[in-house]
């Protein structure tokens, strides 16, 4: 009996303007047009009829973004992972509205009266279902199984909504594959020997930078960096709004945006092959009117935006220690590419002209079908290695960021870090799971609360508290805790609430670099807090207890210099401070100390052997040392 043919796995590129589904037949991939109409690019559209009758998908339902735009959802990605407070920084820019109701999920008002509502998930699922019935239209076969890209730069919540999306879909995302990575895959730089690759991608929502070492067959990668706030539409929108100035439309309706939107799309198509084109936009009057725009305005227009795709680009050379000229290759990926400007801006860069011979609209989802090929087929003579784009830690008492994967760490990738308590008697310990690059916990994003139970109550400082972090294949993580000496223990996937403000990604980075030296003083004083606490802790057990035994003014002294460390810890701005007063305590309460071991040993020495005895003093020293494995 023949062994069964492995199941196929299809390659989407799930994009901000166009979605495209690719397959890989005998190792060669390809991309799936539809049998009817022959067009391989699949507009991100989504348009809901009022009647509530089946959505249109794609070309049919661009139609509707000038006669029905409350009702025709288009950008969907840019909403992919957020709640509502987040989006709102989209929504200017959008021709439906979005619903309060939810604050978790970016959710859209289908219509003016908002009577029905959608998320982003929901509209992605529909984009995703028309291309899986168009691959099993082709190829004759159920498909069930996908390898989809992303940005670089999404974070968990965004990667997470689009694995969400794909189940809504009926396909099981099997991975998740960063787009620049797979991009590298669909121009062949496979079949060199070694090459360090930039992979440039603008696409029509997000702008992902890749940097690569290849090595016999590996792709490494060394740092990636990016903007998920920026992309054609941004060039589209740019253009509209200089239109809409010639209009003396100060605040446009939603038809009249959409129109202008519609016209500036086209008017930079035709701009990257001619220096002027004449817009004629289709007011909703029934109107029409002209506009001519040169190439120079519009160049003049997205300047800006450019110069925004440079930035992440310097960064990502800086992270992996590399300069432009270390740079072998430079691929373009994402339609906005073929706009002059932006190719004459990367060659600048990286000092050499870049690839141009994929259709860069088409090298994302070639790229996805050699990944998926790979995995259906067990294939070890390519691999990928993926980085994480943000550090992951835990948060620590007093509020520090205890980083267990750092940022670029490749993935899958695990770290192992061992905890305690800080109190008495603790039973229940609450780990916040945090991401980002700030050294206190409150500046980063927070991931996830898990709570760890069963710890039978010990002194603070005993218990052993091994965490482990496992972020899999799809950058997606995975917390385990485990308190060794009770067996206590907890197991979660990590998913996190969506949301995140735009752009926080890309802050996040900024801003550890530009706080660094406050983050760091910050850190030091947070950590001198907790052994002050311990101090404190320490020098009231022994006052309690041996205070009686020393001199009148001895006690004054150290209660003295305990009342000063207690108020240097809620006041100080500088760790330095706070040693500061700790070192007087310490030196005023030796005495003290000596006391407190004298009576200890006398009362356990009795009848017992030196060693024993020191034993026993050891331990009864633990239990009165707070700080001690903290």
């Amino acid at each position: 009996m023949s062994n069964p043919l492995p199941i196929r796995i299809v390659g989407i590129d799930l994009g901000t303007t166009n979605s495209l589904i690719a397959v890989a037949k005998d190792g060669v991939p390809q991309i799936l047009a539809d049998p009817e109409t022959g067009e391989t690019l699949l507009p991100s559209v989504v348009f809901f009829p009022a009647d509530g009758s089946a959505p249109l998908v794609g070309t049919p339902a661009k139609a509707h973004l000038l006669t029905d735009p409350a009702r025709t959802v288009y950008s969907a990605k840019r909403l992919m992972g957020k709640g509502y407070a987040d989006a709102q920084g989209e929504a200017a820019n959008l021709s439906y509205a979005l619903s309060p109701d939810r604050a978790d999920v970016a959710t859209i008002k289908l219509g003016d009266l908002g009577e029905n509502q959608i998320t982003a998930p929901e509209v992605a699922a529909h984009i995703l279902r028309t291309l899986k019935d168009r691959a099993e239209a082709v190829l004759g076969e159920p498909v069930s199984k996908a390898v989809i890209t992303v940005p670089a730069y999404f974070n968990d919540a965004q990667r997470q909504a689009t694995k969400d999306a794909g189940e809504i879909a009926g396909l099981e995302v099997v991975r998740i594959v960063n787009e620049p990575t797979a991009a590298s895959l669909a121009y062949g730089l496979q079949n060199k020997k070694s090459a360090t690759i930039a992979v440039y991608d603008l696409g029509g929502g997000t702008f992902d930078v890749s940097l690569l070492r290849l090595e016999e067959g590996v792709f490494d990668v060394l740092a990636t960096g990016g903007d998920t706030h920026l992309g054609g539409d941004d060039f589209d929108d740019a253009l509209a709004n200089h239109l809409l100035m010639g209009m003396n439309e100060a605040a446009p309706p939603a038809e009249l945006r959409a129109a202008f939107r519609v016209a500036a799309e086209g008017a930079k198509r035709h701009l990257s092959d001619a220096l002027k084109f004449d817009t004629h936009i289709h007011l909703p009057n029934g109107d029409t009117a002209v506009q001519t725009v040169t190439r120079e305005t519009f160049e003049s227009l997205i300047a800006p935006l450019i110069e925004r795709t440079l930035a992440p680009c310097r960064t990502a050379l800086k992270d992996a220690g590399l300069t432009a000229a270390d740079i072998d290759e430079v691929v373009l990926v994402g339609g906005s590419t073929r706009v002059p400007a932006v190719r004459d801006a990367v060659a600048k860069l990286f000092g050499k002209a870049p690839h141009t011979g994929v259709n860069p609209d088409e090298v994302v989802a070639l790229g996805a079908a050699v990944q998926a090929d790979i995995l259906a087929s067990g294939r070890t003579d390519l691999l990928l290695l993926d980085v994480t784009p943000l550090s992951l830690g835990i948060e620590t008492a007093g509020g520090a960021t205890e980083k267990l994967l750092f940022r670029n760490a490749k993935i899958p990738s695990s770290a192992k870090e061992e905890f305690t308590t800080s109190v008495d008697g603790q039973t229940v310990v609450l780990l916040h799971v945090v991401q980002g690059e700030r050294e206190m916990a409150a500046d980063n994003r927070s991931l996830a609360r898990i709570e760890l139970r069963g710890i039978a109550p010990m002194p603070a400082g005993l218990p052993q508290i091994e965490v482990t972090f496992f972020l899999d294949m799809n950058g997606i993580l995975r917390v385990s805790a485990t308190e060794k000496r009770s067996g206590a223990q907890t197991d979660v996937r990590v998913k996190p609430t969506y949301g995140l403000a735009d752009g926080e990604v890309r802050r996040m980075v900024r801003e550890s670099f530009v706080n660094a030296d406050a983050d760091f003083k910050a850190r030091m004083l947070a950590d001198m807090g907790n052994e002050a606490d311990a101090a404190i802790a320490g020098a009231t057990k022994l006052l309690t207890g041996y205070g009686d035994a020393i001199a009148t003014a001895e006690r004054e002294t150290v209660e003295a210099a305990l009342s000063r460390l207690q108020a240097v810890r809620n006041t100080a701005t500088d760790h330095a401070q706070v040693r500061e007063a700790m070192d007087a305590l310490d030196n005023a309460g030796r005495g003290l100390a000596e006391v407190a071991m004298s009576s200890v040993a006398r009362s356990i020495v009795g009848g017992k052997t030196l060693d024993e005895a020191r034993r026993v003093l050891d331990e009864r020293l633990k239990e009165a040392r707070p700080d001690d494995g903290g």
